[in-house]
């Protein structure tokens, strides 16, 4: 395992922190055998799975009442603090039409003080925040995108604070493309208090999005040189879903988050019947077709 990897010019202010809702949750433990390295930034922090160059979690604390508007800007860079071969970086986004999809939220951590916020701006467009994701800007992504928000303005959040985790899910299935492998599903999880803060209550909601609709029938190979467009993943299905299924898809230690998961728990499942298109997948999980829909 790598560990925690930071140096004293990239040390952030302030990381993700465990304590921010007022009731412990550190980050998720990861599964036996999988090599990680935890790189904290500005209001959060990325822990990377070299193996498959992409984040297996991210988490990061969101202050709805403290956020800034900073430009958006588009400064994309590699990670200095670990192996250019580990990260999905520029090469992976050439001459295609993918996008450099955010992990993090490029807004969720742009919070406090001026300062604090733009740093915040900008480590979100590191590398290691990034996975690959279909060019189609459209109502599936701007709902997966908006969740957080729709928890700010609905849930009884305190302090209107939020964490937020999210990452791919690491499928076998997941097709191969320039040294990496394209996920077809991600997942994020909002975690809250629902109480006040001498008396904090942890709640959550999981949500799984599905990029992989057309990805079977589409030509992945990429000759050197190649300037074809490379894959369109077709449209985004989000679904809102057990944590404990979450914890299944990932092997990711999520105890605390799915006793404060909002949506009933069904019967237990296997990483069989998490699979897509498993029988009964559609009446387990909640497809999304609006905001509105999520059950808090």
């Amino acid at each position: 395992m790598l560990g925690v990897v930071m140096t004293s010019s990239t040390a952030p202010a302030a990381p993700y922190d465990p304590w921010f809702l007022g009731t412990p949750l550190p980050l998720p433990g990861t599964p036996d055998g999988v090599e990680t390295a935890t790189l904290p930034f500005t209001h959060f922090t990325v822990v990377l799975a070299p193996e498959r160059r992409l984040a297996i979690v991210t988490a990061a604390n969101l202050d709805g009442a403290s956020l800034v508007e900073i430009d958006r800007g588009d400064d994309w860079h590699l990670d200095p603090r670990v192996p250019v071969e580990a990260q999905t970086g520029p090469e992976v986004y050439a001459r295609n039409d993918l996008d450099r999809g955010h992990l993090t939220r490029r807004r969720d951590p742009v919070w406090g003080e001026r300062a604090v916020a733009e740093q915040a701006n900008v480590d979100t467009f590191s590398y290691v925040n990034a996975a690959p994701q279909a060019a189609l800007f459209n109502q599936g992504e701007l709902l997966w995108s908006g969740l957080e928000d729709y928890v700010l303005e609905h849930a009884r959040t305190y302090a209107q604070r939020l964490t937020v985790l999210t990452a791919p899910v690491f499928g076998d299935d997941d097709p191969p493309y320039r040294g990496t492998r394209i996920p077809r599903r991600f997942w994020k999880i909002a975690a809250w208090n629902d109480g006040d803060p001498t008396d904090p209550v942890l709640a959550a909601t999981g949500y799984v999005l599905d990029q992989s609709a057309q990805l079977d029938a589409i030509d992945l190979s990429d000759p050197p040189g190649a300037t074809t467009a490379a894959p369109t993943l077709g449209a985004y299905l989000t679904y809102q879903v057990p944590v404990v299924d979450i914890a299944t898809l990932t092997g990711l230690d999520l105890a605390p988050l799915v006793a404060a998961d909002r949506l009933p728990v069904p019967t237990t499942a296997t990483p069989a019947d998490l699979r897509r298109g498993a029988p009964g997948l559609e009446t387990r999980w909640t497809r999304l077709t609006r905001a509105s829909d999520v059950r808090l």
